[in-house]
């Protein structure tokens, strides 16, 4: 498959202290990695891709790594994450697929023991376009209170023939969640869901 060649990485840290309620005593901070690769499959249908996932591997582990460095270097702080693409328009929709695996498997091999699915998002557009990863605890995915996304896009990115990868990773819930549901503290950790 053809080398991955990157052209741009961006990683951005959010605290949000609250959200019209009482200040929160210890913020919640959510960061993501993007990085623009171009896409090798522009411009034409071409059969088979799956290849191109495993070139992607080694940059989902860096992608990883600097997350759980922005959010202060302990993946044991970190609760959700997510993951997305944005294909530029000479693309199609099956070339952002190909992150799935690189980025999802990334997350959960630099945090150890995450059980849950990496919840995932995808769509193609141009320079500028916006996309909100959508994001789950990390160890159970029906946790209500870690339902959560992240707007990630960059102003140039993605250009026609290029792929702009994201993953998000947060510490902690929405920061006034109280709409009940499963607890991150009963957590059974038994099949990734509850």
């Amino acid at each position: 498959m053809p080398e991955v060649q990157v052209r741009k990485k961006f990683t951005a840290v959010e605290e949000i202290f609250h959200e019209g309620g009482p200040v929160s005593r210890v913020p919640l901070r959510r960061a993501a990695a993007l990085a623009v690769v171009h896409n090798p499959f522009a411009g034409a249908y071409v059969q088979e891709i799956a290849g191109f996932m495993d070139d992607l591997k080694p940059l989902g582990l860096e992608m990883a790594r600097s997350l759980v460095v922005a959010l202060g270097g302990d993946p044991k702080v970190i609760e959700g994450y997510g993951k997305g693409a944005i294909i530029g328009s000479a693309g199609e929709l099956e070339h952002g697929a190909l992150w799935h695996v690189p980025g999802g498997y990334a997350m959960r091999e630099i945090l150890g023991d995450a059980k849950a699915i990496v919840s995932s998002t995808k769509k193609v557009g141009g320079p500028g376009t916006r996309l909100d990863v959508p994001i789950t605890h990390v160890h159970a995915s029906y946790v209500r209170s870690h339902f959560d996304a992240m707007e990630v896009g960059l102003a140039d990115s993605p250009r026609a023939d290029e792929i702009l990868l994201a993953l998000v990773m947060t510490t902690g819930p929405r920061v006034h969640a109280r709409v009940g549901g499963l607890k991150a503290s009963e957590i059974k950790g038994e099949d990734g869901l509850r």
